[in-house]
């Protein structure tokens, strides 16, 4: 239930913020900006939330965020509409969807934090060396003190 409630958490964020870029500045329509908002809120949470901000820290997850934004507005708007400035419409709604995956993350780890409770953390492992006198006694040099003086 709680993937299902960011999913939405996110498409509505991204829709907003792409349909204002995409489609009141760019000419994008709604089925157009619903399509790339879907597939990138999908790619976005599978990728950057689940799997990369659970393996790296919260700027790289972003970071990855903002070049699959890009990517995705690129690819699809090229696919989807005859727009002759995409390069300028994938920078600005990827900055944007990357301005919002930022404050998402934090939202999503404080989340987290608060519902793994004392009982669910397992303790890290305490690994300690363990230290002894040699098993065999020290043998003495067996060279003769005239191979030593050479």
């Amino acid at each position: 239930m709680q993937h299902v409630l960011r999913l939405v958490i996110k498409f509505i964020a991204c829709l907003v913020a792409l349909g204002i870029i995409l489609g009141m500045f760019y000419a994008f329509s709604f089925g157009d900006v619903l399509a790339i908002t879907a597939v990138l809120g999908l790619v976005s949470y599978i990728l950057g939330d689940l799997i990369l901000l659970r393996a790296t820290n919260n700027v790289m997850a972003t970071a990855a965020d903002f070049a699959l934004a890009f990517l995705v507005v690129w690819f699809m708007g090229r696919a989807l509409t005859v727009e002759d400035d995409l390069f300028s419409a994938s920078l600005i709604s990827a900055l944007a969807v990357a301005g919002f995956e930022y404050f998402y993350h934090k939202f999503l780890v404080v989340k987290d934090q608060k519902q793994t409770t004392r009982s669910q953390i397992q303790p890290r492992p305490q690994f300690q060396t363990e230290a002894s006198e040699e098993l065999t006694p020290v043998r003495e040099d067996v060279r003769s003190q005239e191979d030593g003086n050479k």
